[in-house]
């Protein structure tokens, strides 16, 4: 049943404004600089004290690019964030930190009303003991799942199918590969994985995915990231980086891969093919499990060097890596069965306070560009050609 009931704040909504301005990375000197006012009043506009006249609302929108509804909705969906965890957290500033988690969150939104349409897989993770080794875990996790030991030749396919969020976007960052957030949306518990738009090679977002993964399964999601040391982050992110090669690269078959020619390189690039997983990875995968003695790793990498493999690996322009699935098929279902058209879906999101630019919302969805765009009327059988008047004699 379709939601009709638009959910608007009688003045201006302070906090929209606020959601807005991190959004698009500024600090609230940035906004006033920006429009010609005072850091104050923005903040008084953020905190309700004040609200800004007709002009001033103008420049924001302008400056902001969210529609001017927006800034009069209250949110209609609740929802409560864990951490987000960044895949190269250490090379991010805290305002490129914020500006990702908003986006996240606006993903969470989305979803949100379109899990009123469509049936999505429901999230399927094991329980795991808590004596379990990463190893042990990674197992596990294979063994839940039904994948065996044999290689994972589409991981977005396998997240996806177990009720994981994914997500491909511009970051406008390249220095971020993955980042993964857990949501609790209206109560129920989701994992929402965004990686950035095909910056990478194919099996490093794989490596990505499997990294974002390993923190899904390990680390507890509402655990206050502020308190941690670094080097206790730099602990889980190496846990993550232990569980994803792990996960894409098991023990006993893996391993009796690797085993035949451990130390030769071209030998790698065909083990590249099967296993869907980086030549650096694989060498250090067969260092930690033993069959690559620690002198014959330092000399393949090394040699990986010299021959330029560490920047740009044999099979990197040629191996190639599916979209995320879930989100855009989720669309394409409420078009394609005349459920919703474009204008439909933007309208409902506006119902539910999530009136947004079409453009943003195809980004965070990885829709193709326009996707969202209404279709014109065909006004081309209104106007038609006369019959010459020669024929009519």
């Amino acid at each position: 049943m379709l939601n009709t009931s638009k959910k608007r704040h009688s003045n201006f909504n302070g906090e929209r404004l606020k959601f807005a301005r991190k959004y698009r990375g500024k600090t609230i000197a940035d906004l006033a600089q920006d429009i010609g006012i005072s850091k104050q009043a923005i903040s008084q506009f953020e905190n309700g004290r004040s609200f800004p006249l007709f002009e001033t609302l103008m420049k924001l929108i302008n400056v902001l690019k969210f529609p001017h509804e927006y800034f009069y909705e209250d949110d209609d969906i609740n929802i409560e964030l864990g951490n987000t965890y960044f895949r190269s957290s250490s090379k991010m500033t805290k305002r490129e930190e914020s500006i990702q988690k908003e986006k996240t969150k606006l993903i969470g939104k989305i979803f949100s009303f379109l899990d009123e349409y469509i049936e999505f897989p429901k999230l399927n993770l094991p329980e795991f003991k808590a004596d379990l080794t990463i190893e042990e875990m990674a197992i596990k996790l294979r063994e839940h799942w039904g994948l065996g030991e044999e290689p994972i030749k589409d991981i977005v396919y396998v997240l996806e199918k177990n009720g994981v969020i994914v997500t491909s976007m511009n970051t406008n960052t390249d220095t971020i590969d993955a980042y993964s957030q857990q949501q609790n949306i209206n109560g129920e518990k989701h994992f929402i994985v965004v990686l950035g738009n095909d910056k990478h090679s194919a099996t490093r977002r794989q490596f990505s995915l499997a990294h974002e993964l390993g923190h899904i399964v390990m680390h507890d999601s509402f655990l206050d990231v502020e308190d941690l040391t670094k080097e206790e982050i730099r602990n889980m992110e190496n846990e993550a980086h232990t569980f994803a090669s792990a996960f894409l690269l098991p023990r006993d078959s893996f391993g009796r891969d690797v085993s035949i020619y451990p130390t030769d390189l071209n030998y790698y690039k065909q083990l590249k093919k099967k296993w869907k997983t980086s030549i650096s990875a694989m060498l250090v995968r067969a260092n930690h499990l033993g069959i690559l003695t620690n002198s014959s790793y330092q000399v393949a990498m090394k040699k990986m060097s010299k021959l330029g493999w560490r920047k740009c690996e044999p099979l990197d322009d040629t191996l190639i890596m599916n979209r995320p699935t879930v989100l855009r098929r989720a669309i394409d279902i409420l078009i394609d069965n005349d459920i919703l058209d474009e204008s439909g879906i933007l309208k409902e999101l506006s119902n539910r306070g999530l009136t947004l630019p079409t453009e943003e919302i195809e980004m965070l969805l990885g829709l193709d560009n326009g996707k969202l765009k209404p279709k014109n009327i065909d006004n081309n059988d209104i106007i038609q050609i006369p019959l010459r008047k020669e024929s009519m004699n």
